[in-house]
């Protein structure tokens, strides 16, 4: 039984991990019409984290698992300096698991082999247009992040015990919409959806083994575009 308190980047988590998402029975859309993107949420060992955004350093003397998450950059169109998971939109022909690994090399200089992913979550429709897959992929420990400037103001590495706190999630009513907002706190600030919602999904069903669908949970308005 894992101990999320002080989980370890080792391979007993990875097992666990890859437990629960084998018996996950993932929902796919197959809209037609819309963007495909893919995002990677990637497990690594949380190293020395950022101080940035009112996040605590997490320092830690064992390799603690960690998702990475970044700023984007405030020069990019659409979305800057918001909370995301490294990812991008699909190329032709390419598969989810391609564009996740190749965002994760492009964005944070993280390049793995096509066998570090170990399962997806499901498919998020946002309100700007985009079928976005989750593919989670086994980073490990002893990585190396090298932030691209000009798509990531700064990467954090965040432990996962940060998603399994008794605040998390939170759930707001959303105005303009029937559907609840959730929201993920991190530190001392929060994630909004798409990210939370994955994030969310990511602890309930890859942690915990409970197989609990997002597809409903709405994005704030400034996410709409």
């Amino acid at each position: 039984m894992i101990q999320f308190q002080n989980a370890v980047c080792d391979e007993a988590l990875k097992l666990h991990i890859c437990e629960n998402l084998a018996s996950f029975q993932i929902r796919t859309h197959s809209k037609e019409g819309v963007h495909r993107a893919a995002v990677a949420l990637t497990i690594v060992d949380a190293g020395h984290g950022s101080n940035d955004y009112g996040l605590p350093s997490f320092k830690t003397r064992k390799p603690d698992a960690a998702l990475i998450l970044t700023r984007r950059s405030a020069n990019l169109r659409n979305h800057s300096g918001q909370w995301a998971l490294p990812g991008g939109r699909r190329d032709h022909g390419e598969k989810p698991a391609d564009t996740a690994l190749r965002e994760l090399a492009e964005e944070v200089g993280l390049d793995l082999a096509p066998d570090r992913v170990i399962g997806y979550l499901d498919d998020f429709t946002t309100r700007s247009g985009f079928v976005i897959t989750p593919v989670v992929i086994w980073g490990g420990d002893q990585v190396d992040l090298v932030a691209n400037p000009a798509e990531v103001a700064s990467i954090h590495r965040i432990p996962l015990v940060e998603f399994l706190r008794k605040d998390a999630p939170l759930i707001e009513n959303s105005p303009g919409s029937k559907a609840p907002l959730l929201l993920m706190p991190v530190g001392n600030t929060c994630i909004a959806a798409p990210t939370a919602a994955m994030l969310y999904q990511f602890r309930e069903v890859a942690l915990l083994g409970r197989h609990t669908r997002v597809a409903h949970y709405e994005q704030p308005s400034f996410a709409w575009k």
